[in-house]
């Protein structure tokens, strides 16, 4: 549960030992339920983006009236999905979405439209569980990623590689499973897409498109955006690329095993996200073995496993954990009072502490505060 939600609360842990591992991972990928929590937690709507909305010419104080609309915007945006995570019921869709919005790397800080975000995200809640045809298709004219991978200014006239070479490399087959040969046509195919200023719709212009044959992945043909998808899907590396993708994410920082890679991609024949996703968590190798919404850092996503073990990174975890306690609830902070240390770990959903973190969190149990803010930094719930 802990791989496959944002982490479980004690009251799931126990009804999932009582359901048992298939029916509790059938409810986790297909629940049967409406997600009251996402219910009470809708995304923010707004009525106008504050930068389309800039007229022409527009003098400096209204230029800078519309920065600081576009900031508050996006504040909401990342505490909105922060709630979201926290608030929703259905935990791996959620974590699917954030999965995706790891995969398809995509920032605020270019796109520069919390709109335009909150719209890609949708993609990734309407398709992203499903079949990945169509989902491809429609993240190859998404807004936010045309603008993030400048492909507007891809064109007949002037191709610009950067989608081209990102959608193979980063998003459906790998470095080696491709030519400089095969980007350079790629881009061609997917010349003609805009994104309208007004309503920041993506739009083809058949006049920037080239509709010549191209030889891409040793096929010819007049391969327009959606015959370009086609192509990648039909590749043999594809499957095993997508598999280690989530192997990677919800898995393990390991290599994805060759043997566990190859019933993976068994399972991924009908390009199905979830039955992949089931395929990883019923999988024998499973048995073996921060992060600013809207703005990864790079077009590769956020970096996973010892990155996160620095000093740095563990100051700002303790920092959060204390500003965290302090507004705790007090029907938490009394369970924290009552149940100790090991009132904590259930609490925390942590398997145990180890003898030195308890003897830590020991010189704390008369101050429910400072003994949650530790718990909450310690090592065994940042690793959990």
């Amino acid at each position: 549960m802990r791989r496959a939600t944002f982490g479980p609360r004690a009251d799931e842990v126990d009804a999932a030992e009582r359901a048992g591992y298939d029916a509790t991972l059938a409810n986790l990928l297909t629940p049967s339920t409406v997600d009251a929590g996402a219910a009470r937690t809708p995304a923010p709507k707004f009525e106008t983006d504050p930068l389309v909305a800039l007229a022409k010419g527009a003098d400096r104080a209204t230029r800078q009236k519309a920065q600081q609309d576009l900031r508050q915007q996006v504040q909401q945006i990342v505490l909105w999905w922060l709630d979201r995570l926290v608030a929703a019921d259905h935990q791996f869709a959620e974590k699917l979405v954030f999965f995706w919005h790891g995969h398809w790397a995509t920032s605020v800080e270019k796109v520069r439209s919390a709109v335009v975000m909150l719209r890609q995200q949708q993609t990734f809640r309407d398709l992203g569980a499903g079949d990945f045809g169509p989902f491809l298709k429609a993240m190859l004219r998404d807004p936010a990623l045309i603008i993030w991978l400048d492909g507007q200014q891809n064109t007949a006239k002037a191709p610009n590689e950067n989608l081209a070479r990102e959608s193979m490399e980063l998003f459906t087959l790998g470095i080696g499973n491709y030519t400089e040969a095969d980007v350079r046509a790629a881009a061609r195919a997917l010349t003609g897409w805009q994104v309208r200023r007004g309503d920041l719709a993506a739009t083809f212009a058949s006049q920037r498109h080239d509709g010549g044959d191209k030889t891409i992945l040793g096929r010819t043909g007049a391969f327009d955006t959606d015959g370009y998808a086609d192509l990648l899907l039909a590749q043999p590396a594809h499957p095993k690329f997508l598999a280690a993708r989530l192997w990677y994410r919800f898995a393990s920082g390991e290599p994805l095993p060759d043997d566990v890679a190859g019933r993976l991609a068994d399972a991924y024949r009908a390009h199905d996200v979830t039955a992949l996703a089931k395929a990883l968590f019923t999988d024998r190798g499973l048995k073996a073995l921060g992060q600013t919404l809207f703005a990864p850092p790079s077009v590769g996503g956020w970096p996973a496993g010892a990155a996160w073990l620095s000093t740095s990174a563990t100051e700002h975890r303790v920092a959060f954990a204390t500003q965290l306690a302090a507004r705790a609830s007090r029907p938490v902070l009394d369970a924290v009072a009552a149940g100790g240390v090991e009132g904590l770990s259930r609490l925390l959903v942590v398997d145990g502490f180890t003898d030195r973190t308890r003897a830590v969190l020991g010189g704390a149990v008369k101050d429910p505060k400072r003994l949650l803010a530790l718990g909450l930094a310690s090592p065994e719930y940042a690793v959990c």
